[in-house]
């Protein structure tokens, strides 16, 4: 029994007189008869420890705010977009809500259970990372299995900003081949200027320089004075943005219904560059979309020592 039941015990069955009991019990006498008015509206419950949380809290999230959050993780989650705290709270801001601190979102995030306890990942320190300093520094390119609905493997070839992780294109193939790599890396200069540098694996389509020749691509960036760079053979983290990319885009392509023909998939390619580029901020980039982190220098880059009205006329010479 605790030492405030015992006092007022005492207090109400004339063992002991207020003064006496709140000595006895390290009690001031002026908590001693608020216990006793306690106990006489509530019993011996009320003189139970009364928590001193207050009853309101200004600064609580507001109930809406909370109820954005957790349908802005369901939604982005089921659509196979990025759902972090960093990306609702950009969902937030852009629906005109005051967006609590990325802390405040995952403890509510928690706390409705939709967060899934993941290993412990490597500090950042574990590995030298590389970034351009502008856009069109560096482009970086790869190529993505998929497979269609009836089971076909396709291909898809994307090209990235190193810089702002900007997606300058994303083309799906039957088989991606050295004319496809040449084709949508034309595309993308023509559209946004061209890079000073780009990187790639060691692949065939990218690089003949295992097999002591030079291939369309190859000849294409000496022409424009492009540098080209490659990765080291089997080490991919030179690669590591392309490849986190591709793991974006896996997961939301397996969100979609899947697509009958290169068409549909490349319809649900489009769809997901908009979003990647428009509607996804990335922490790495000052939490800005990469469309805004491109867009942030001018995109425009001389060709090189050749105008560019005749790039086409040259590359048909390749």
């Amino acid at each position: 029994m605790s030492k405030h039941r015992v006092a007022v015990l005492k207090v109400v069955t004339n063992q002991s007189s207020v003064t006496a009991a709140a000595a006895e019990h390290g009690l001031s006498r002026g908590h001693l008869h608020r216990l006793l008015r306690r106990y006489r509206q509530g019993g011996l419950e009320a003189l139970e420890p009364r928590s001193r949380q207050p009853h309101s809290n200004p600064r609580r999230t507001p109930e809406a705010v909370r109820d954005r959050i957790v349908a802005l993780r369901t939604e982005l989650t089921a659509q196979g977009l990025d759902a972090g705290p960093v990306t609702i709270a950009w969902h937030l801001e852009r629906d005109g809500l005051h967006a609590p601190s990325t802390s405040t979102i995952r403890r509510i995030l928690h706390a409705a259970g939709l967060v899934t306890p993941q290993p412990h990942k490597r500090p950042r320190s574990a590995s030298r990372r590389f970034e351009a300093d502008a856009p069109n520094e560096v482009w970086q390119s790869d190529m993505t299995h998929w497979r269609l609905a009836d089971g076909t493997e396709v291909e898809i070839c994307s090209w990235l900003d190193d810089h702002s992780r900007y997606l300058l294109g994303c083309t799906a193939f039957g088989r991606v081949d050295g004319d496809d790599v040449v084709t949508t890396f034309c595309a993308a200069g023509e559209e946004y200027g061209w890079p000073a540098a780009t990187l790639t694996d060691n692949g065939a389509i990218y690089t003949s320089r295992f097999t002591r020749g030079h291939n369309a691509f190859e000849h294409l960036l000496a022409y424009l004075g492009i540098r080209q760079r490659n990765g080291s053979p089997n080490h991919p983290q030179t690669q590591g943005k392309l490849e986190r990319f591709e793991q974006t885009l896996t997961r939301w392509l397996g969100r979609q219904p899947a697509a009958r023909s290169l068409a549909e998939l490349q319809a649900q390619l489009d769809t997901f560059r908009t979003a990647y580029d428009e509607a996804r901020p990335h922490r790495a980039i000052g939490r800005r979309t990469p469309a805004v982190a491109y867009g942030a220098t001018p995109k425009a880059r001389p060709v090189g020592p050749r105008a560019q009205g005749h790039l086409r006329l040259r590359y048909d010479t390749v």
